[in-house]
């Protein structure tokens, strides 16, 4: 059924920061406030960082027959006309639920319910501006079509082109200047390539015709596995902040093991157009959720094992919506360590006094309990003791009492404070003791450097405040023992829990003589000090530290797309320069297909310099090597003299040589590690890293992907977060990057070939193994034949895979024809065919060629015209016509498989989405950091960007930081304003000289504009 069109009427909202970050500086620590931007995706809890604030949906009549159905409680939800009470549901979580001020006062909260977006208050009066936009616009909106109001942060631009067909955005292999430019509202702003999604997203209309909802049976299905008392998709929705339905179907196609890249380009339409980022995030909650039914199911077998679990217990623990939740009520039902003093305690005898003493104090006489000669039970004062420490443990595992004091804490100041520790302090007083005395050199002293942490050593800052990147470095202080942390809570805490205790909860169920009293009171604060503090300690460092954690590797992720989306530098010789002292710098010249043409050993550092330079002209001419990439290893600023000294002096005439410092982390690894001794058998492994290092700049992606990214020198702090989370954010990553720019399949390493979605190193293994064998594949279809590859992997991977005419045309004739294999042993055969097919060069999958051949039909074009002048102006006078809806309408598709087809013909051969990026710069001269000058305007390239600011590549062999408090919003283009700090590795930007420290080897800059 296709459902009517929907009006949406919404209002600009202008994004408010309700919370400031801490300012970081160099030298100082400083609690005060500040106005400095913050990334809109930070997941502080007090931000507001929503956008679709407000939307109002009017859709058709509700079918009578809907509210019938049991079993699908979704469908006449959003059929029918949207009440009060609705439109309450589909704001933020403060206004969803009618138990708002309960859920926001409950402590079990786990750091996955954390991911809730916030949104800014303001109800009444948005529903009045609804209602008028309504009596303007009465006749709605079609995609973009017509008059429009699109709920949007200030700052965030779109555009409306109702005539001229769409192309996609670059994650999509985006348009090389055609001119088809029709951008979509909402979800087709900007490619976020650049930045994390936290965007609230809603229900487009671009759902048309395909499912937006899991069928009764598989949910019903999906629901009884996880075995528990709420729906997982309205939880997710939940956590997510993301339509019910959207999740939905995200869920149906991860079940049906379609990859993250896979969906985000060839099914937007379901996921209403999310980036790959988002979809990820909606993927990790949905795996915790089941990870969070799993574990219920294994504490509800432990407790019937035990003989415990009531009815009553097995509904709560099914019905805990956050692993903070289960521990919660598990705790009081966990087994206690046998050596702490409750259990001794209870070994005694104890725990009935104790029950006494709560019930029916006025019965309980202590000395009766008394066992002379009996350790722990041979005076009043040990059994009073024993029931001291049963009554704290019955304290500290009370799920009331908890809560109690975890709300107490949510109105407080709660605090964190770092020291230096006694043993940094000794061992820096031994220091300037001993000054003439060798210091050990060994590896524990090289990462124990003190001085690094001098801004911690007396730190205090709210945890509702602090910094993510001052967090790991706590961290880090703290296991190298030069720290000390500890969490402070408001001394008013423990006066209140303590009096809420004895006057409420734990006041005795009849009268207590006074004696008996102080020994309650004494347990309650002994269980607070000893038992609770130490608990909520946890908790709150538990907390930090995964909020941190998330956001250091939200910066690697995007350090890391913007490093590997560098646009490769072709079509010249290369030479990639290994600079050293002792074993003199390594040479390795590259052609313009990155093939190794000669390798070898300079020592320009010594006194044979002009004979160096000789040699050098000689290979450089001799192959006419007019760039030279060094990389920025030791001794890196003495190599770069070198060759700009040449250069000045016209060493190189007639050659209008240049070069560039680029970075060579992991360059070392990868040299000894077996791919490069299999890429390159019979070269020394120190050549090899020239070479990895040349190869760096002409085709970045090719190169890098071969490195582990934790050692390519993107982030901070990349041994301090989760080494699981890490890598699967980043390999995640490399998937989408590879996929996304597309490979070449008859060209492409093993590698490489191993990142694209869809494949893995058994399968990249076998179309190397098939391609040896059988040659270069003719069309995508031949992909069906390689062992292991069955439908599912075929759908997944090969609308990412390339056959260009150029690599082909060479080995097309030596290919014998074969148009029927047997695949497989014991499997019917196929008829695949073997000629090209033009269609194999673009974007588009082949479960659409069907619609692309019906379009060419249309416009009157052929396959053989793909990326002609001639079929782009064939498509705009068509666009001219009519629309990209109706066009979708007539060929019976969707908006987005068409706009994806357009794209993929109107691209030129060859396109690739990395042309329009930032390139490497190159230069000739040199500069040092004694030429700078406060207040000088410089331009430079983003090296890495860290949680608290920017690096940038000025020239000067060191890297300047801009603070991100100077990272603001007038200073960047429009479309960076929805990234965290907006910068990314190897973007252009010009700033302005602010501090020069030549001793600490400090540069502080100040960002004027984005170039």
């Amino acid at each position: 059924m296709i459902q009517r069109l929907k009006r949406t009427t919404c209002k600009e909202v202008k994004y408010t920061d309700m919370e400031t970050d801490e300012s970081f500086s160099q030298s100082i620590c400083s609690d005060e406030e500040s106005e400095e931007w913050k990334p809109l995706e930070s997941k502080a809890p007090k931000r507001t960082t929503s956008v679709t604030v407000g939307c109002e949906k009017k859709v058709a009549a509700k079918r009578p027959a809907k509210p019938k159905e049991p079993k699908e409680p979704k469908v006449p939800k959003l059929a029918k006309e949207p009440s009060d009470k609705t439109k309450a549901q589909r704001k933020p979580v403060t206004e969803r639920k009618p138990r708002a001020p309960k859920v926001t006062k409950n402590p079990r909260a786990s750091a996955v319910a954390g991911r809730k977006r916030k949104q800014s208050d303001g109800g009444e009066e948005r529903q009045k501006d609804k209602k008028a936009r309504e009596a303007e616009h009465p006749e709605g909106i079609a995609l973009g079509v017509g008059p429009s109001s699109v709920t949007m942060k200030e700052e965030r631009l779109s555009f409306i082109l109702p005539e001229a067909p769409p192309v996609g955005r670059w994650a999509d292999e985006v348009a090389s200047g055609s001119g088809l430019t029709m951008k979509k509202e909402e979800p087709e702003e900007d490619f976020t390539f650049d930045q994390t999604y936290g965007k609230k997203h809603t229900i487009s209309d671009a759902l048309h015709g395909l499912p937006t909802a899991l069928s009764s049976t598989k949910a019903n299905t999906m629901r009884n596995e996880l075995n528990m008392n709420w729906d997982p998709i309205e939880l997710l929705s939940t956590l997510t902040c993301v339509e019910s339905l959207v999740c939905s179907n995200i869920v149906k196609l991860l079940r049906e093991e379609n990859t993250v890249p896979f969906m985000v380009r060839y099914r937007k339409e379901m996921i209403n157009h999310m980036d790959a980022d988002a979809v990820r995030d909606v993927q990790l909650v949905f795996g915790e959720i089941c990870a969070l039914s799993k574990k219920t199911q294994s504490v509800i077998q432990t407790l019937k094992k035990d003989g415990i679990l009531t009815a009553e217990l097995e509904h709560n623990l099914r019905s805990c919506r956050s692993a903070d939740e289960l521990d919660h009520l598990n705790a009081p039902y966990k087994k206690g360590s046998k050596v702490s003093k409750a259990h001794r305690a209870k070994q005694l005898g104890l725990e009935g006094a104790a029950s006494l003493l709560l019930e029916k104090p006025h019965t309980l006489d202590l000395k009766g309990w008394v066992k002379p000669g009996s350790e722990g039970l041979s005076s009043v004062e040990e059994v009073a003791t024993g029931v001291e420490h049963i009554l704290a443990d019955m304290i500290a595992k009370d799920p009331d009492t908890i809560t109690y004091v975890r709300t107490l804490c949510e109105n407080r100041n709660v605090t964190i404070q770092s020291s230096v520790s006694k043993s940094a302090l000794k061992e820096k007083e031994q220091e300037k003791n001993v000054p003439g005395e060798a210091k050990p050199r060994g590896p524990q002293n090289k990462s124990k450097d003190i001085e690094k942490f001098h801004l911690y050593f007396d730190f205090s800052s709210s945890v509702q405040r602090i910094q993510p990147h001052q967090i790991l470095a706590i961290n880090r202080g703290e296991s190298l023992k030069i720290l000390t942390v500890k969490v402070n809570l408001p001394d008013s805490v423990r006066s209140d829990f303590t009096k809420w205790c004895i006057n409420s909860r734990w006041r005795p169920k009849a009268f207590a003589p006074v004696e008996l009293y102080k020994l309650i009171q004494n347990a309650i604060e002994d269980s607070y000090k000893r038992l609770i503090l130490p608990l909520l300690t946890r908790r709150y460092r538990t907390k930090l530290t995964a909020s941190a954690e998330k956001e250091s590797i939200a910066m690697f992720v995007r350090n890391l797309r913007q490093c590997l989306l560098a646009c490769p530098v072709r079509g010249c010789v290369i030479m990639g320069v290994d600079p050293g002292f002792r074993h003199g710098c390594k040479l390795a010249i590259l052609s313009q297909t990155s093939q190794i043409l000669h390798t070898d050993v300079i020592y320009p550092h010594r006194s044979s310099k002009q004979n160096d330079a000789d040699k050098l002209r000689h290979l450089m001419i001799k192959y006419s090597c007019s760039r030279v990439v060094i990389g920025n290893g030791t001794g890196y600023r003495e190599t770069e003299s070198f060759f700009a000294d040449l250069i000045s002096r016209g060493h190189f005439h007639p050659l209008d040589v240049s070069y560039c410092i680029t970075n060579e982390a992991g360059s070392s690894i990868y040299s000894v590690s077996p791919e490069a001794g299999k890429e390159m058998p019979n070269l020394d492994p120190n050549l090899r890293s020239a070479v990895s290092i040349g190869r760096r700049v002409q085709d970045p992606l090719a190169e890098l992907v071969k490195i582990d990214p934790k050692h390519i020198g993107i982030g901070t702090y990349q041994h301090d977060v989760s080494t699981g989370a890490l890598k699967a954010a980043l390999d995640g990553v490399v998937q989408e990057c590879v996929s996304f720019v597309g490979v070449d399949i008859n060209i492409c390493s093993e590698t490489l070939m191993r990142h694209i979605a869809g494949l893995s190193a058994g399968r990249a293994r076998s179309i190397v193994e098939w391609r040896e064998q059988n040659g270069p594949f003719m069309n995508r279809e031949q992909l069906k034949l390689v062992k292991g590859m069955g439908p599912k992997s075929f759908q997944q991977c090969a609308g990412f895979i390339r056959l260009n005419p150029q690599s082909l045309h060479s080995a097309r004739s030596s290919v014998p024809q074969k148009p029927v294999v047997q695949k497989g042993k014991g499997k019917a055969s196929v008829n695949i065919p073997t000629s090209p097919n033009p269609l194999d060069q673009t974007c588009i999958h082949p479960e659409s060629y069907h619609v692309a051949q019906r379009f060419l039909s249309l416009v009157g074009g052929s396959v053989e015209q793909i990326g002609s002048a001639e079929l782009r102006r064939c498509v705009e006078s068509r666009a001219q016509a009519s629309t990209v809806e109706k066009l979708a309408q007539t060929l019976d598709t969707s908006p987005e498989t068409l706009k994806l087809i357009i794209d993929g013909l109107t691209q030129p051969p060859g396109f690739d989405i990395r042309q329009d990026f930032e390139q490497t710069d190159f230069k000739r001269g040199i500069v040092s950091m004694s030429d700078l000058q406060i207040g000088a305007v410089l331009t430079g390239r983003v090296e890495n960007t860290a949680l608290f600011g920017a690096f940038v590549d000025i020239g000067v062999g060191t890297s300047g930081l801009i603070h991100k408090s100077k990272i603001t919003l007038n200073k960047l283009p429009a479309s960076q304003h929805r990234r965290s700090l907006a910068l990314g590795p190897g973007q252009r930007v010009e700033v302005r000289v602010l501090s020069v420290e030549p001793q600490r080897g400090r540069i502080g800059l100040d960002l004027i504009r984005v170039l």
